[in-house]
């Protein structure tokens, strides 16, 4: 039975790495993008406009079979712990139907490959919701709490993270990374553990702009890890909408961040070596859900519309996307403990610390969290769905979010005692 589960579990990989692969090659074709050259487009023109017309529902992600745990890997405590995040945060909160959207068994995949990604290395989170449209800011306070967290994971880890948002949003990021502790800290590392970086709507983008921004895209090497966290995602028409289905490229809001995950060249196929994408999503609209795009068509509202294309390597769908960020911290802490404790990884025993060490380093606790909302909101971060400038999250109370951290907290605690 073992040696028919690992065979089944391979097999999904490899249709989920050529699906994958599929959908890059008519991305690719689509676009007038040449690789190893920079792309500028005339202010006048948008480039992403057409950028994904030849997509069709046939090759879409989420038409992929779902791959299975592959609970060889972590101990069975560790495994069902992070069942219980996956869970957890998977409940559709707010309604809005995301649950079809949870890929089983991403969540394990997502922390295996942070909480195993080498030493120092380089990981680029990328996020922004501009989703307040006619507000200044527009940003909105899901995203940046559970960017921040996942920028502490990384931290935490042993690497070095490079938060990238849009212009529009700099003012709420660069208010969320004040104060946020001596992890983000450091006058001699190189790189320093946290960078934020923020680039122009793609009508305003320079060749500078570009140079920048391509310097830390996977198909020019700059990183080695990417992960988008409540990251506007483009639909099939090249656009990114709001769950109410408005255009914020019309606006002006969206730079073209999504470039950063793109591969090299259509022909060549993504295996275990080769930089990972996880997304980090709640409404199917977010960089990543392409993985999922019939389901989010199917069942979201306006879903047809807003559907993000862009397939990650690993989802993480939660009723709120923050939660995600804080389940993907919490997940990659078990993973590092596991394998610790194990001898499954080459763990540096300088770093080696029980499982509340490890916590503590890669989640935030509420109070972190309150302080940081409230610094957002000081900045002028509004609830997206209600448009209040106050500390609640997509319509629900600071309390609902400090209550799935405290379960998400407690779940990870309890594997050391089950």
């Amino acid at each position: 039975m073992l040696a028919l589960l690992s065979k089944s579990f391979l097999w999904c990989r490899r249709a989920d790495a050529l699906s994958i692969k599929l959908w890059r090659a008519k991305h690719i074709a689509s676009t007038a993008h040449t690789p190893g050259k920079l792309q500028y487009s005339h202010p006048l023109k948008n480039s992403q406009q057409n950028s994904f017309l030849a997509m069709s529902t046939k090759d879409s992600a989420s038409s992929m079979p779902q791959k299975k745990t592959d609970t060889a890997t972590i101990s069975p405590l560790a495994s069902a712990a992070i069942s219980q995040i996956e869970e957890r945060i998977g409940r559709d909160e707010g309604g809005r139907g995301m649950r079809c959207l949870v890929v089983p068994g991403d969540l394990h995949r997502a922390a295996e490959t942070l909480a195993r990604l080498g030493e120092k290395k380089h990981v680029v989170v990328l996020s922004g919701f501009p989703c307040r449209v006619d507000d200044d800011p527009p940003t909105e306070t899901d995203g940046p709490p559970g960017t921040l967290a996942i920028a502490r994971a990384v931290v935490g880890l042993g690497h070095s993270a490079t938060i990238v948002t849009d212009e529009c949003n700099e003012k709420v990021f660069r208010a969320a990374c004040r104060d946020i502790g001596a992890w983000a800290e450091s006058s001699v590392a190189s790189p320093p553990p946290l960078v934020l970086e923020a680039y122009p709507s793609e009508e305003q983008m320079t060749e500078d702009d570009r140079t920048r921004m391509n310097r830390l895209a996977i198909r020019n090497g700059g990183c080695d890890l990417v992960i988008a966290c409540e990251r506007a995602g483009p639909a099939e028409d090249g656009h990114c909408y709001t769950m109410g289905g408005i255009d914020m490229n019309v606006k002006g809001l969206i730079a073209p961040l999504h470039e950063i995950v793109e591969q090299p060249s259509a022909s060549e196929e993504k295996d275990e070596n080769s930089v990972q994408f996880i997304g980090v999503g709640d409404g199917g609209n977010e960089l990543g859900m392409g993985k999922v795009v019939d389901l989010v068509r199917n069942n979201i509202r306006n879903g047809r519309k807003i559907a993000a294309v862009t397939p990650a390597d690993c989802l993480v769908a939660a009723s709120v996307s923050n939660w995600g960020g804080y389940a993907l911290g919490a997940a990659a802490a078990i993973v590092r403990y596991d394998d610790q404790v194990n001898g499954r990884q080459d763990v540096d025993a300088n770093a080696s610390m029980d499982l509340k060490g490890w916590i503590e380093q890669c989640v935030p606790t509420e109070q972190d969290e309150i302080e940081l909302l409230d610094r957002c909101v000081k900045a002028g971060c509004r609830d997206g769905v209600s448009g209040k400038v106050e500390s609640t999250v997509d319509g629900m109370p600071l309390e609902t979010s400090m209550k799935c951290l405290r379960d998400i907290r407690l779940a990870a605690l309890g594997m050391e005692s089950s």
